[in-house]
């Protein structure tokens, strides 16, 4: 049953579904200090839920009476995490953004869905499985420790200096002339992280933090 929800406090986030990737958010949001308030319709999922998160409610989210009398109006975030139910996912976004909701973020289970997330209200789509795939494929394939790629074609990895660059300053390897890509920190082992300038030295074992363009820094994180 629905029930009025706590009034938001500065920074918190509602999350919507607590199911592996909404819970996965709400977690990770606890971690970094936020409050987290909740709401899933499974009575089991909710009373899981309820010693690790601020506040978590039973309630259908597709009635926008229903959310409006839980006080979701108040909030200025929502994570939308419905999984495999795209009608209620649709619905409760449309009701989010009834209500006047100022940021929505929404999972998306296909290209079809996301643009129907978005012509419902929300702000931002989320492709968890697409974005993971390709995460991996990058991984697998390349020499890179992770990947985090941008809306615009813009990526950050993280990889292993190549051969060309060991016992040699940033300066005298020359790696943004010649792949077009910037090298923006070294973490070398038992150290801590270095922002990188003209004289840091890369040695044997040494992290690169590469940023640019998507194609570049694959180039570039594919060197021995």
């Amino acid at each position: 049953m629905a029930r009025k929800s706590a009034a938001p406090t500065p920074g918190s986030v509602l999350v919507i579904g607590l199911g592996r990737f909404g819970g996965a958010v709400a977690d990770s949001l606890v971690r970094l200090g936020h409050e987290v308030l909740a709401i899933d319709e499974d009575a089991a999922i909710v009373q899981s839920w309820a010693n690790r998160l601020t506040h978590v409610v039973q309630a259908d989210t597709t009635s926008s009476d229903t959310l409006k009398r839980l006080g979701v109006a108040d909030f200025e975030k929502v994570v939308v995490g419905i999984g495999t139910d795209i009608e209620a996912s649709l619905m409760t976004v449309l009701a989010l953004s009834e209500l006047g909701v100022p940021d929505i973020w929404a999972k998306a289970l296909s290209t079809k869905h996301g643009r129907l997330l978005e012509r419902t209200g929300a702000h931002h789509v989320i492709y968890p499985e697409a974005a993971m795939g390709e995460r991996v494929a990058h991984l697998v394939t390349g020499q890179m420790i992770d990947f985090i790629e941008f809306d615009d074609g813009f990526a950050i990895v993280k990889t292993r200096a190549p051969k060309e660059s060991l016992n040699k300053t940033l300066a005298e390897s020359a790696l943004r002339s010649k792949y077009g890509v910037t090298v923006v920190g070294v973490k070398r082992p038992r150290t801590d992280f270095t922002y990188a300038r003209p004289e840091t030295l890369i040695q044997p074992g040494d992290l690169l933090i590469v940023s640019g363009a998507t194609p570049l820094v694959e180039r570039f994180a594919a060197l021995e």
